[in-house]
C-alpha cells in the first residue's frame, strides 16, 4: 500500500487536505472523489507510506464494532421517531462518553445543520469511521431509506463484534497458559538452574547428560538472552515493514490464508466478512460493481481485497458476479456457487446472508476445533517439559549425597 496526500474540494467549494492509503494513483483519484469531487493536487508521500517504520500504526483509532453497533441503533430509534438528522447526531453527541467521538459528532451535526449530507460530514469529520458505515448511509440517503440503512448496519455490527468476542474469549486459555509458561522457563532458565549448577560444581563429580544439557540451555540464556531479543524485535521489525510493501502485503496475506489449520479459519472469516459486506452494501441501494469496490477496501485480508478490486472493471464490463469470482482461484467454491445461483435466481441478496452466516458458522467451528486440539498439546508439551527439567534436576542428587 502506498500513502498519498491530497488536496480537495467538496461539493460546497471548501478545500480539504488529508492523507489516504491506496494501492496506486488510480485507486487514490477513486477513494477521494468517492468523498470530494474536485482533487486540486495528489501526491505520493515518500519514506512515509506503506515502507516506513515510522508510518506504523501503534494502535487502531478505528471506533469499535460494538460502539457503531450502539450508534446504529440510536441513529435508527431517533429517525423512526421523527427527528431531524442534525439533531439526531446533536443527541448522540451528548450521549457519547468518548471525548474525541463526541467532538466528531458535534462537528458532524454543525455540518448537517449548514446542509451537509450526513455521510460527507462523517467522512469529512473523522476518519475513524468505517467506509461501510459511511458508503451505506450514502446511498440510504440517496435513496431515502436512511433508518432502513442504520438498522442493517446495527444488525451488520453486532454480528461482526459477537463472533469476534467468541474467538477472543476462546483464546484466553490457551494464551494464559503459553504466558506463564514463558515466565516459568525464562525464571527457570536464569535463576534456578545457575544456582543448582554452582551447588553440583562445588561437589564434584560427572554429571548426567539430561542436566548437562539444561546447564547448557541455562548459560546459553544467560549470556545470549538481549541478543536473542534484539534479533527477535528485528525480525519482526522486518516483516513488518515488508508486509507494508505491495509485494510483501500480498505475499504475507496469502501465506495467512494457506497455514496449516489457522489458514481455512482466516479464509473462513473473510469469505463471512465479504459476504456480509455485499449484503449490506446491494440491500441499501448499491450497484453490484460498487458494492465490490468499498468491500475490497473493508476486507482484512490484502491478497482477498485486490482481488475483489480487480473484479470491479469485469462487473463494469457486464460480466457476472460469480464468473469473476471463478477466474480470481483465492474464494473458497461455496461461496463462488451460492453467488452464481444467487444471481441466476435474482435473489443475490439473501444468499449473500444465508452464505455468511454459513462462513461465520464454519469459522466458529474451526475455531473450537482448533482450541479443543490445542489444548491437550499444550498439557503434553509442557508435561514434557517440566518433566525434562524435573529429571534434570534429581538424577544428580541421588548421587550427590556420594559426593558430600
Amino acid at each position: 500500500m502506498k500513502t498519498y496526500k491530497y488536496h480537495a474540494t467538496d461539493i460546497g467549494g471548501k478545500h480539504v487536505h488529508g492523507t489516504i492509503a491506496a494501492i496506486d494513483e488510480y485507486d487514490a483519484v477513486n477513494k477521494i472523489r468517492s468523498s470530494y469531487p474536485v482533487i486540486i493536487d495528489l501526491k505520493e508521500t515518500k519514506g512515509e507510506g506503506s515502507g516506513g517504520i515510522l508510518a506504523m500504526e501503534l494502535g487502531s483509532q478505528k471506533i469499535k464494532e460494538k460502539d457503531l453497533s450502539i450508534l446504529c441503533s440510536q441513529f435508527a430509534i431517533m429517525l423512526r421517531s421523527g427527528f431531524p438528522v442534525a439533531r439526531c447526531v446533536e443527541m448522540i453527541a451528548r450521549q457519547t462518553k468518548d471525548k474525541k467521538l463526541k467532538k466528531t459528532l458535534e462537528s458532524v451535526a454543525e455540518d448537517v445543520e449548514q446542509g451537509s449530507t450526513l455521510a460527507t460530514a462523517l467522512e469529512r469529520g473523522s476518519s475513524k469511521f468505517p467506509m461501510t458505515f459511511t458508503e451505506t448511509i450514502r446511498a440510504g440517503e440517496q435513496s431515502g431509506t436512511l433508518e432502513e440503512s442504520f438498522v442493517r448496519m446495527q444488525s451488520y455490527y453486532e454480528k461482526s463484534y459477537k463472533n469476534a468476542a467468541k474467538v477472543k474469549q476462546a483464546m484466553i486459555y490457551p494464551i494464559f497458559v503459553i504466558i506463564i509458561a514463558i515466565v516459568v522457563l525464562l525464571v527457570v532458565m536464569l535463576k534456578v538452574i545457575p544456582v543448582l549448577a554452582q551447588t553440583f560444581d562445588s561437589l564434584g563429580g560427572d554429571l548426567p547428560l539430561m542436566t548437562q544439557i539444561l546447564i547448557g540451555m541455562s548459560n546459553f540464556f544467560a549470556k545470549y538472552w538481549l541478543i536473542m531479543l534484539i534479533v527477535i524485535v528485528a525480525v519482526v521489525l522486518l516483516i513488518k515493514v515488508y508486509q507494508r510493501t505491495e509485494q510483501g502485503a500480498i505475499a504475507w496475506s496469502k501465506f495467512m490464508l494457506r497455514m496449516p489449520v489457522f489458514g481455512k479459519v482466516n479464509l473462513f472469516n473473510n469469505s463471512a466478512q465479504f459476504a456480509d459486506t455485499m449484503e449490506i452494501l446491494i440491500s441499501s441501494g448499491f450497484s453490484v460493481n460498487r458494492s465490490l469496490e468499498v468491500t475490497a477496501k473493508v476486507l482484512p485480508n490484502y491478497a482477498i481485497a485486490t482481488e475483489t478490486q480487480a473484479m470491479v472493471e469485469k462487473v463494469e464490463e457486464g460480466r457476472m458476479l460469480g464468473a469473476c469470482m471463478k477466474e480470481t482461484d483465492i474464494f473458497p467454491d461455496n461461496l463462488i456457487e451460492m453467488c452464481t445461483i444467487g444471481e441466476e435466481s435474482g435473489e443475490l441478496e439473501d444468499t449473500l446472508n444465508t452464505i455468511a452466516d454459513y462462513y461465520h458458522n464454519e469459522a466458529d467451528n474451526a475455531t473450537a476445533t482448533i482450541l479443543s486440539m490445542l489444548e491437550p498439546v499444550m498439557l503434553i508439551f509442557l508435561a514434557i517439559f517440566a518433566g525434562f527439567i524435573v529429571i534434570s534436576i534429581y538424577l544428580p542428587m541421588f548421587t550427590m549425597y556420594n559426593y558430600m
